[in-house]
């Protein structure tokens, strides 16, 4: 059974049911150390998967998948919990608050 309290507590630090509201956020998969899920709006990415590293930190991953076309769109290493809202903004466009 997967442990979900990591991504609970990223869901959390991306703002929570807010961020899902604002950002449209669906389909939500996790694994013990890893969160992703998909969004709309943004013609640029719309699946982001965010990873928990041994050091504390996170790893954000940003792709575009239409159909079964795969592509990596962008990568940030050594995220901090405050930082995550702002990458997705920057990244997407989409704002995660009010």
């Amino acid at each position: 059974m997967t442990d979900k309290t990591v991504a609970i507590e990223i869901l959390k630090q991306l703002g929570g049911n807010k961020f899902i509201v604002m950002t449209g956020a669906n389909t939500f998969t996790c694994s013990d150390y890893v969160m992703s899920f998909k969004f709309k709006m943004c013609p640029k990415t719309n699946v982001c998967r965010i990873t928990l590293t041994p050091m504390d930190v996170y790893t954000m991953e940003f792709f575009r998948i239409r159909g079964t076309d795969f592509k990596p769109v962008e990568k940030f290493d050594n995220v901090y919990n405050d930082m995550l809202q702002n990458i997705f903004t920057q990244v997407t466009g989409l704002n995660t608050h009010l």
